[in-house]
């Protein structure tokens, strides 16, 4: 099985690429690629730079990539109760090159934040709106506080939070 994961953030540290590659890599009979959405940075979007960019080679990369992975794990970063500006931009700029930007791409989604929501707005937001894309989301799990609750050798580390973390990637690891 082929998995990518990446944090849907552009931050260098990024806490939400932690999650997610932890997780994917728990998926021990996967080949998993975590990328960085650092190397698919783009103009910001507007229809009047659409023709200009549209047929940019790193929205092209970005796509392939999703066409042929098995499973997608992505964190959710939140930026003000919304999608990070980075991973926002890119999916505004994919969506309007491959609308079906998921298309049936089974996905397990994340969130993580050094607050107590543990960006559950994001995640949200990324629940109601990837089905649109075509995304079948097998489940989702939001990790708060996480410099308390992550260690990024044993992964999370709270007793109840780690418990249901783990049963969701259970019922997953049939895939």
């Amino acid at each position: 099985m082929k998995v990518i994961a990446f944090g849907a953030s552009s931050s260098i540290h990024s806490i939400n690429k932690k999650l997610a590659t932890f997780t994917a890599n728990l998926f021990t009979s996967s080949e998993v690629e975590v990328l960085d959405l650092n190397h698919y940075e783009m103009p910001l979007f507007s229809v009047d730079r659409e023709q200009e960019f549209v047929h940019s080679e790193i929205i092209s990369t970005f796509i392939s990539k999703l066409e042929k992975v098995d499973l997608l794990v992505i964190s959710m970063a939140e930026h003000n109760g919304n999608f990070t500006a980075a991973f926002k931009n890119l999916l505004d700029w994919t969506t309007r090159v491959k609308l079906k930007l998921f298309e049936n791409k089974k996905m397990l989604l994340l969130s993580t934040s050094p607050g107590s929501r543990g960006a559950l707005s994001s995640l949200n937001l990324a629940l109601e709106r990837f089905p649109r894309h075509g995304a079948i989301i097998l489940d989702h799990f939001s990790l708060p506080f996480f410099d308390e609750n992550f260690d990024e050798n044993l992964g999370i580390t709270h007793p109840e939070l780690k418990k249901t973390w783990l049963k969701k990637l259970r019922k997953l690891s049939d895939l």
